[in-house]
């Protein structure tokens, strides 16, 4: 009986020893809220500061209080939108160098082989391309310190390299056919961080561009690219915005404007603090006379949809492929003395329809992130039938083409993914990265005869993948713990013949042969010439 009753008043004893608890911390902590509050008088704008300043005056362990604001800073952010949010110093460089189009370094492009940090490139026009770096040279010292073995990551490798302009840096290196290493003192330079990644005639008449982002300097490259086709007989232009996650929103009206009559709306952005603010094409139009084929996917994204936004509201030139990502927002920058930064929403933008394509972010960053995973599961990406727009998202052009916001740019013209030739074995190879490895290995063992034999100019039409080279594939596969399937191999033997010898040309002759040798097999890109014929 006793026992029974004790059990009936266990709620009313925790309830008393919590009740004493928050008394108890209250009496303790009165005089430090009597001093924290002192002279003045309380908001709830001043909570954030004395929580933190309560946190590393009274919390029973020591904390680090930067780490408290900055993580604080991030949660509020993220909690706005998925495009607001702050940038430690240490994250700043990586995140801003792109799009400012430049960098301090030694320029090379690097990766770590076997434990050893390995050249893949010197960079055009860098201080190590001058000093006579090489594709395949080894880097196993940086002043004076041993850089090769396990311990060695790109994150401590970049830390090395990269410094202010005009400061120097000794590398000593290994290279193939020389028996003793090689010292280089290397002068720190600027290094550009390109933006067009490819450009080539895929035919007489058609030229191909390639453009990764929107940075500072991405028009300059691209009229380059387009001056230069042009030059060639390019009459029609594949422009190829696929998983490009936008940039600089000047720099996608400076695009624009290229294609556009003078007068024509481009885009405009408004927000709660920011009045409408209207994009016209001027009177610079290099390209009004060039048919074009944009090509989009759902990783195209920000300026890359302003761009297909507007060209499609104009009714100029056609979209081609899937629907791109969905983001609508603009962000502004603000950055701090520390050298950290925040990028705030601070504005929509809408297509010269009024087409906000900024896809919904109201259940949360996971599935705004997840969103992606539901048009596979639901078939979008296998078929026009699976997207259904409402008729309220329904918006229509001056050439009285239909077109739709909310979540992304619809194509003019839907190219599913292409799964002809996928298997299991084929997937397991890609994720492994079997094939970059191969292609960097093969390419640094036979460097001098594969560039006697071939040239940037024939390497896609002249090279093949013969049976011993994919033996010696399936061989290399193994010894990454690959092991080889035999109907897999079957099934995907074209796909992955095209694949070794599209890693072999980024290897050799860098991305232009790499874009060749892929686009010459890519329903999206096939899709877009004959559109051109059939128009």
């Amino acid at each position: 009986m006793k026992s029974n009753r004790l059990l009936m008043l266990m709620p009313i004893f925790v309830a008393v020893a919590l009740a004493a608890g928050v008394y108890l911390g209250k009496n303790m902590g009165g005089q430090n809220q009597a001093a924290l509050f002192s002279n003045k008088e309380f908001t709830q704008n001043d909570k954030l500061q004395q929580i933190i300043s309560y946190i590393n005056s009274d919390y029973v362990d020591t904390v680090r209080s930067q780490e408290i604001v900055e993580e604080t800073i991030s949660g509020i952010l993220q909690n706005l939108d998925p495009h607001s949010y702050y940038i430690p110093k240490q994250d700043y460089a990586a995140m801003n160098d792109p799009l400012e189009g430049e960098f301090d370094g030694i320029g090379i492009e690097f990766r770590i082989q076997e434990d050893t940090i390995t050249v893949v490139q010197a960079l055009a026009g860098g201080p190590s391309e001058e000093l006579g770096i090489m594709a395949g040279d080894r880097i196993v010292e940086v002043d004076g310190e041993n850089v090769t073995g396990e311990t060695i990551n790109n994150r401590r490798v970049v830390k090395l390299l990269k410094g202010p302009k005009g400061t120097t840096v000794n590398v000593l290196i290994k290279r193939k056919g020389t028996s003793d290493p090689i010292d280089f003192a290397i002068r720190r330079d600027k290094i550009p961080v390109y933006s067009v990644e490819a450009e080539y005639m895929i035919n007489e008449t058609t030229g191909y561009v390639k453009v990764l982002r929107f940075a500072k300097e991405t028009h300059n490259e691209f009229m380059r690219a387009v001056r230069s086709l042009k030059k060639q007989g390019m009459s029609e232009l594949v422009l190829d915005l696929r998983n490009n996650t936008g940039g600089f929103l000047n720099t996608a009206v400076d695009l624009c404007d290229e294609f556009l009559p003078k007068g024509k709306l481009i885009v405009y952005t408004e927000g709660k603090a920011r009045r409408k603010k209207e994009f016209f094409a001027t009177s610079r139009g290099e390209l009004e006379d060039v048919k074009v084929a944009v090509l989009i996917n759902e990783n195209s994204a920000s300026a890359s949809e302003i761009l297909a936004g507007a060209l499609q509201d104009n009714d100029v030139g056609t979209i081609v492929g899937r629907r791109s990502f969905g983001k609508g927002l603009v962000q502004e920058g603000m950055d701090w003395p520390d050298g950290s930064g925040v990028r705030l929403t601070v504005a929509r933008y809408y297509t010269p329809t009024g087409r906000s394509i900024q896809k919904s972010y109201k259940d949360g960053l996971d599935n705004y992130n997840n969103e992606a995973y539901e048009r596979y599961n639901s078939g979008e990406l296998y078929s026009l039938d699976s997207i259904d727009f409402p008729d309220s998202l329904k918006y229509i052009t001056s050439g009285g083409k239909v077109v739709y916001g909310g979540g992304g740019i619809m194509p003019d013209i839907f190219v599913p993914i292409d799964t002809m030739g996928s298997s299991y074995y084929l997937g397991k190879l890609n994720y492994q990265g079997v094939f970059f490895q191969f292609g960097f290995q093969y390419v640094d063992d036979k460097r001098d005869d594969l560039t006697k034999q071939f040239s940037a100019n024939n390497f896609a039409e002249k090279f093949s993948v013969a049976n011993r080279l994919l033996k010696e594939f399936y061989d290399f596969a193994e010894e990454k713990e690959v092991p080889y399937e035999a109907e897999g191999a079957k099934d995907s033997e074209e796909l992955i013949k095209r694949r070794i010898k599209a890693t072999i040309a980024r290897n050799l002759y860098r991305e232009k042969v790499f874009y060749q040798v892929v686009n010459e097999h890519d329903n999206v890109v096939k899709k877009a010439v004959e559109n051109f014929s059939a128009n």
